[in-house]
């Protein structure tokens, strides 16, 4: 019982530790995002903001916008911006974006 224990709170504790690496990735990321939409997504830039997004309509978004199937007429620069994340970016972008 007592292994098992310590296995589940080794379990635990890189859960964690993955969680905080993927929400700072995610804050990194956003760096590049935040002239357009804001440091905390208020701002519209050319569609809405992006506070209030959950994560998964995030997702579903920037997996659009990779597909280039996703935005209004002036979606170039976000389809630009997509091309370069990898979907571990997206995962982490969404989960920092759903934050706001």
């Amino acid at each position: 019982m007592k292994k098992l224990a310590i296995v589940l709170a080794l379990s635990l504790a890189t859960a964690f530790a993955a969680t905080a690496a993927m929400a700072a990735d995610g804050k990194t990321l956003y760096a590049k995002c935040a002239g357009c939409h804001g440091a905390d997504g208020t701002k519209t830039a050319q569609s809405k903001a992006l506070k209030g997004l959950s994560a998964d309509a995030f997702t579903k978004a920037m997996e659009g916008y990779k597909a280039k199937k996703f935005g209004g007429p002036k979606k170039a620069v976000m389809e630009g911006q997509a091309a370069a994340l990898s979907p571990e970016d997206i995962k982490a972008l969404a989960a920092y974006v759903s934050k706001f």
